[in-house]
Order: structure tokens, then sequence, then C-alpha cells
């Protein structure tokens, strides 16, 4: 096994099925996508697989929980990751997974539901809303 690469195993979300076992040299996230014989996946649940080896335990492998999407197109940068969608729309949820609750699968360019984020009102002043 090379130092820089890292076993994982591809699982289905839905039906626990396994795709196959791949090596990467990055480690996945949830919220990443990445492609296998040609079908793009998001990762939404990463676990780690460890083997006792001379009374120590080491990584074997990384399991991926997967499901077969296609890559997002709009993406934003908030505090220095990656999130789906326009974050200066007040709906956005601020996910790597989900866009948003009005309009989840899309697109926020044109979408009716486009409301910016008002600047000048403090968190107190709007309760359902987290800070960011």
């Amino acid at each position: 096994m090379e130092p820089e690469s890292l076993p994982a195993e591809l699982i289905l979300t839905q039906s626990r099925q396994s795709l196959g076992n791949i090596r990467l040299n990055w480690t996945p996230q949830p919220g990443n996508y990445l492609d296998y014989k040609g079908q793009t996946y998001a990762v939404l649940e990463r676990r780690h697989r460890y083997l006792l080896k001379s009374g120590r335990y080491r990584l074997h492998k990384i399991a991926l929980y997967v499901q077969s999407a296609p890559r997002p197109t709009e993406k934003s940068l908030v505090d220095g990751r990656w999130v789906l969608g326009d974050a200066s729309c007040e709906y956005n949820a601020n996910s790597e997974l989900v866009r948003c609750a009005v309009n989840p699968d899309g697109p926020c360019q044109s979408c009716r539901y486009y409301e910016p984020i008002q600047q000048n009102l403090s968190n107190s002043d709007i309760p359902y809303r987290k800070s960011r």
C-alpha cells in the first residue's frame, strides 16, 4: 500500500449495497463528490474501519456511504467551505448537502423565493435564524 493512498469502500446509502473498493489520495468529507465507473456520487457519511495489528489499532479502510447525484453547478464559499446554492439568500441552508428548504433542487438563479439577507438586523431580531 502506498503511504498516501487511502483504501475506501463505496456503499450505496439506500440499499447498503457495496459498489466496490477504491484508493484515494484525498480524504473525502460528507458533501464532497467523487466519480466512480463513470457515475458521480455525493458522499453522505464517512466511517473509519480499524484493524488490530501488533497490539495497536490501525486505520484499515474508510467506508463511504454515497448516493448517485449530479455535481452542483451553484456553489458559494462561506467561512472557508463550499455550500450549495447562493449563500446571499435568506433561505440558503449553508450546507454541503442541502441547498434550501423552499427550492432544494434549484436553481438559485431566477428563483422566485430569493430574498437577500438583511445585514442591518441583529440575530436576536430574527427568531428563526441561526447565527452565521
